[in-house]
């Protein structure tokens, strides 16, 4: 019998299907995702990997944080290209909502020093970026750029979610510290469960059709 993960079909679905439900499950996502953001900067223990990666590169090329954030978004769409994935709604929405949210969420949350708190909001923050992604992903209304290799990757190899995105997580977190990014507690734990999280979270909220099921 086919298991839970594999039955998962992340391609997108035509807008016209549930529009209305699937746009608000987009929203909430990623408006979850980046309060996660926020509340793992606040928590003081470490970046996760993209940012380790975003803040190795400035430092290298003497470039602003968000010019470099840009520019990575920039070259891991071109990656979409043999993989055969192609920008939705999700992929826009993606890159202003986040902002976004990450920006109301460190202007409301002040920075935690005590440990016990930190770690916490750590743990917290982690957890909560895995139900993001599962729901946002799961709305199949066009992956953000990062998530979008993710799907693809998953959709071109048969590997599962897990694999394919600690995979992807372990790869920018060594190549962004070895440009000299700030590796914390905090950035290794994302980077082994941000993974296994997304893939069960993902049996809840991903949306399906009946063709979907599994038989």
């Amino acid at each position: 019998m086919a298991s839970t993960s594999a039955c998962v079909d992340l391609s997108p679905l035509p807008i016209r299907t549930r529009p209305l439900s699937r746009f608000g499950q987009l929203l909430g996502g990623l408006a979850l995702y980046g309060a996660s953001m926020g509340f793992l900067v606040r928590a003081q223990l470490g970046l996760d990997p993209w940012d380790v990666l975003h803040q190795g590169l400035a430092q290298r090329l003497g470039w602003s944080f968000g010019a470099i954030t840009a520019l990575t978004g920039a070259a891991v769409l071109l990656a979409w290209l043999p993989l055969r994935q192609r920008p939705g709604i999700g992929t826009v929405a993606n890159v202003i909502v986040i902002a976004v949210a990450v920006d109301t969420t460190l202007a409301l949350t002040p920075p935690v020093d005590a440990l016990p708190g930190q770690i916490a909001l750590m743990v917290a923050a982690i957890v909560l970026n895995g139900i993001a992604t599962a729901v946002y992903v799961g709305a199949r209304l066009g992956p953000g750029p990062r998530d979008g290799l993710m799907t693809g990757l998953h959709a071109r190899t048969g590997w599962s979610v897990r694999v394919v995105r600690t995979a992807i997580e372990v790869c920018v977190l060594t190549t962004g510290w070895l440009l000299g990014g700030t590796v914390g507690v905090g950035t290794v734990l994302y980077a082994l469960a941000i993974g296994p999280l997304t893939q069960f979270f993902l049996r809840f909220a991903a949306v399906r059709e009946k063709k979907d099921l599994c038989p």
